[in-house]
C-alpha cells in the first residue's frame, strides 16, 4: 500500500512540473541572435538554466552558454546592454539576495521565440 501511495505522489509531481513550463502550449520558431529590448518586458530567470523574455504574445527563451553559475529565480540579473538589443554572447551576472558581490560573467545563448498555437 505504501509503495502505491509513493508512486501516485511521484506522478502528481511530474504532472505539475510540466504545467509550469513556460513553453507549454507554444510552438518554437527560428532562433535569433538578438532581441529588441524596447519591445520586451524584462528578462526573467525561469530555472537553473533558462532565461525568458516576453514580447507581446511571443515568449523568447535563452540558455546561458559556456561556464555559468547555476541560475536561481530569486537572484537579480545584472545585464550589460550595449544599444537597444540584447544579443547572443552579451554578458550578464547574477546577484543573490543579501549579497553585494555578483557572480562571474555569463553569456546569453540564442534566443528561441515561442508563440501560442
Amino acid at each position: 500500500m505504501r509503495a502505491i501511495a509513493l508512486l501516485a505522489f511521484a506522478g502528481t509531481a511530474v504532472a505539475s512540473a510540466k504545467s509550469t513550463d513556460p513553453r507549454a502550449g507554444r510552438v518554437a520558431g527560428k532562433p535569433a541572435n538578438c532581441v529588441r529590448l524596447d519591445q520586451t518586458n524584462r528578462v526573467v530567470i525561469a530555472d537553473a538554466n533558462t532565461l525568458t523574455l516576453r514580447d507581446g504574445r511571443r515568449l523568447w527563451i535563452t540558455h546561458p552558454i559556456g561556464q555559468c553559475t547555476r541560475l536561481n529565480p530569486n537572484d537579480t540579473l545584472v545585464l550589460e546592454v550595449w544599444g537597444s538589443q540584447l544579443c547572443r554572447n552579451d554578458r550578464f551576472r547574477t546577484l543573490q539576495p543579501g549579497t553585494t558581490i555578483p557572480s562571474a560573467f555569463c553569456r546569453f545563448g540564442e534566443f528561441v521565440p515561442y508563440v501560442k498555437k
